[in-house]
């Protein structure tokens, strides 16, 4: 008999209640709050005690092993990146429902507009030519920004990797027709079905028959009956604004805050994301109550906002003395309350080669400000280094047990108020083992070094 980390029967077989559409009885349940009910309904699958059984022996692995039995609650520390995007079409409905099936607290729509200025759910402007069919619709296709072409001769494609087509190409009734698929297409294919096809190898296009694509509004109505709350990206536009000559970007992020107004969503359960500053404090200024929750979601570290680097000249990421004042206490003298930078950007290694807050993590702590992170689980295997998200501590970047050694500093040192994630599922099991919301973890510098002497034993015997 293994003596490998086993789940719970009920919680084992999730993965086969995961897909709303293959489910209609568990969809049935999810739509009603009421019936909602955490202990009956937030189901796990087999992937956190995979990751924990690759932790090695010390306290938090027993701390999560000790929680294996459940039962397991809905957590505002879990937001569901996109949905569950690790193995579900990203912004479908479909992906929604399995992320709050996992536990996701909140649930991300990333918000950008069709030509008719309607508001959808897409991770970018121009990404429907890898996240939905639309090349397989010649008429639709036909409309894109850059249109897939044919040899007259053989019909082979020909410009796989230049197609281009966005929302603002199309409207939302034509929008509402496409089916959402995994975000993957093949850039060296001579036909349609090529292009549509170069899934990773980690995730799956199992649950990708046809993704359920949903507007801005229709992502409201579903995030209310699932009982979560809403974390909205304005996703910077592909298209010179003001668009169509007069639709403006106050009226873009305006728009998106009008939304949750028209259907009643308190603000307290809205966070409101940018990468564009002024997008932040144009909520702070014009809807104050929904803008007290707004995140910066801070590009500045690896240039992902230029225009940002205008707004604060001073900043180097490689700087840590321009960081404080003229970075985080800038940040919080504007009234924003929330930074959002990506994983790395919080995480160093000591000269144990153990995993440590940042500089920039203490930073913002010492302006007042929250921490919200992106993206776990993003990465597939971690035995190869793991890529963009780890790479402040690819040195010991090398089993899959490291998600849940980054997933705790996260949480004990830096003092994160929650954490993005392709797949909530882990970061829910973490959270219903240590509550970090309730447990007043995150002291960051003033933890206790007993505390964190007994974490580093728990961390050890890695591969140096």
């Amino acid at each position: 008999m293994s003596n490998r980390l086993v789940p719970p029967f009920g919680v084992a077989c999730a993965g086969l209640l995961l897909a709303g559409q293959a489910s209609p009885l568990l969809a049935k349940q999810l739509d009603t709050p009421s019936n909602r009910s955490p202990a009956a309904v937030v189901q796990l699958g087999p992937r956190p005690y995979y990751l924990v059984d690759r932790l090695a022996d010390g306290p938090l692995k027993r701390r999560l092993e000790g929680c294996a039995a459940g039962p397991f609650q809905p957590s505002e520390f879990s937001i569901g990146h996109r949905g569950a995007a690790l193995q579900f079409p990203e912004h479908t409905e479909e992906s929604y429902r399995a992320g709050a099936l996992m536990g996701a607290g909140i649930l991300e729509c990333d918000v950008t507009f069709t030509s008719d200025r309607e508001l959808v759910c897409r991770h970018s402007q121009c990404d429907l030519h890898t996240t939905t069919d639309i090349v397989a619709r010649a008429e639709l296709a036909a409309k894109c920004q850059t249109p897939p072409q044919f040899d007259p001769l053989t019909g082979e494609l020909t410009n796989a990797s230049a197609i281009s087509c966005c929302t603002s190409d199309i409207t939302l009734a034509e929008f509402k027709t496409l089916c959402g698929k995994m975000d993957a297409s093949d850039p060296t294919a001579t036909s349609v079905a090529g292009f549509l096809g170069g899934t990773a190898s980690f995730r799956t296009d199992l649950y990708a028959t046809c993704g359920t694509l949903l507007s801005h509004r229709e992502s409201i109505e579903l995030f209310k009956a699932l009982g979560v709350k809403m974390t909205p990206e304005l996703k910077s536009p592909s298209v010179p604004m003001p668009f169509g000559g007069d639709y403006t970007q106050e009226d873009y992020a305006r728009q998106m805050i009008a939304e949750y107004q028209a259907a009643g969503v308190p603000p307290r359960d809205v966070f409101p994301q940018s990468f564009n500053y002024s997008d932040v404090l144009f909520w702070v200024n014009e809807t104050p109550r929904y803008g007290r929750q707004a995140v910066y979601l801070d590009g500045r570290a690896y240039g992902e906002t230029p225009e940002d680097q205008a707004l604060f000249p001073d900043f180097d990421i490689n700087d840590p003395a321009t960081w404080e004042p003229r970075g985080m206490a800038r940040i919080a003298a504007d009234g924003v309350n929330i930074v959002a930078p990506p994983m790395w950007v919080l995480l160093t290694l000591d000269a144990d080669n153990d995993i440590v807050s940042s500089a920039y993590a203490r930073a913002a702590k010492r302006a007042g400000l929250d921490i919200i992170t992106w993206t776990l689980e993003r990465s597939g295997p971690l035995a190869d280094g793991g890529g963009f998200y780890h790479q402040s501590i690819a040195p010991i970047v090398d089993n899959d047990g490291i998600y849940l050694e980054e997933l705790d500093v996260l949480a004990r040192d830096v003092g994160i108020r929650g954490i993005f994630s392709d797949w909530p599922a882990t970061v829910t099991y973490y959270a219903n083992c240590f509550d970090p919301l309730r447990e007043g973890l995150g002291a960051g510098a003033d933890r206790r070094e007993d505390d964190r002497d007994d974490r580093r034993r728990g961390h050890g015997g890695r591969a140096r």
